[in-house]
């Protein structure tokens, strides 16, 4: 097979290791971004464009020839509805640009668990399916951007004859700088912070997620589920969760993470304490820590995204979804998702990302 890539979005955590692995398997990958050279990735053929600029966008892909196309980027905006016009029109834009060359015969496109949940402006609010999530679950009755994109999939699919595949990860466990959903990366900086001050590794979140249970997806096994969709007849055309495997409780992952950076937890007292309030006045310990340790990134809101976290931690309900269908269909991949967070923390000290 004549294995083109392009990985969209390829700076962040999902693009980034989708990158790696198409590359380690003899991919010509191209990775486009607004600044790709973020990627860092060896072997990468970078595309440097804007998604929202059609004109522009068009020549910088005029030579590029993708057999195979992996979409892991997205915009926030105020509204849902602005949510809806900007990130429908990055999928519209891209592979319209990429039509004329005929060379496209698979697009994956990489969603998540605000399919089931519903978008930022409802977050798990409201009559929510129950759970563990399946796929053929239907739409929720309300906007949400990620049903625009898949649309505009399907809609370009029709015109040009590719094939899909729909990726749903829970939140996503991997490496990246200036990445807006970083839940791993957002509590190292958290733990390090209290290690440092003598703060107890306080519970930020919900009753629910803390007694519930729950699962997490690694980037790289995300990564090999795309590559494994795109790649396998049987899987063409179809929406998958994916998940590491394995479940756990919250009140048992927060102490394995506490025990890992020696931090002592304070006793859960049953009310939410948001990260975002915890960490609001930690700008300044955190350029003294990064001065102190010889740190790479010294500016905490390019490593830590504490909104965003909350937004997991704080739900009202235990969250899990099924494998049932990946698994029929032939994927066996799998981690333990502790060992995922100490993968992450120990690359993180590596790199002297974290002390």
């Amino acid at each position: 097979m004549d294995k083109r890539a392009l990985v969209v979005g390829v700076s962040g955590i999902t693009g980034n290791n989708v990158a790696k692995k198409l590359i380690e398997q003899d991919w010509k990958t191209y990775g486009l971004a607004r600044n790709p050279e973020k990627a860092n990735v060896n072997g990468l053929h970078p595309i440097a464009a804007d998604l929202l600029d059609f004109e522009s966008l068009s020549k910088a892909l005029a030579e590029v020839k993708p057999t195979h196309i992996y979409i892991a980027t997205w915009m926030r905006k105020q509204t849902e509805a602005e949510n809806i016009k900007v990130n429908s029109k990055m999928i519209k834009n891209l592979l319209l640009a990429l039509s004329p060359g005929k060379s496209v015969q698979h697009v994956a496109l990489v969603t998540g668990l605000k399919h089931y949940l519903g978008p930022f402006d409802s977050y798990a609010q409201g009559e929510l399916p129950q759970t563990p999530f399946r796929e053929e679950q239907a739409r929720l009755e309300v906007e949400n951007f990620y049903y625009a994109q898949e649309d505009e999939v399907y809609a370009a699919a029709d015109r040009d004859g590719f094939t899909w595949s729909i990726h749903r990860p829970h939140t996503v466990i991997g490496k990246a700088v200036g990445n807006m959903m970083n839940m791993g990366t957002t509590l190292a900086v958290y733990a390090s912070i209290c290690k440092e001050t003598g703060k107890p590794f306080k519970w930020p979140g919900s009753k629910a997620q803390w007694e519930g249970i729950s699962d997490m997806t690694d980037a790289n096994i995300l990564a090999e589920h795309l590559i494994w969709a795109s790649t396998n007849e049987k899987a063409k055309n179809e929406a998958f969760n994916i998940t590491n495997g394995d479940v756990f409780r919250w009140r048992w992952m927060w102490e394995k993470i506490a025990e890992y950076f020696e931090v002592d937890i304070q006793e859960y007292d049953g009310t939410i304490h948001p990260l975002e309030e915890e960490m609001a006045n930690d700008a300044n310990t955190w350029k003294e820590m990064a001065n102190k340790n010889g740190l790479k990134e010294a500016e905490i809101n390019k490593l830590a995204s504490p909104w965003h976290t909350d937004l997991d931690l704080g739900r009202p309900m235990e969250i899990m979804t099924d494998m049932s269908k990946s698994r029929k269909l032939g994927f066996k991949e799998y981690i333990e998702t502790r060992e995922s967070f100490f993968n992450l923390f120990d690359e993180l000290r590596e790199e002297k990302l974290i002390p």
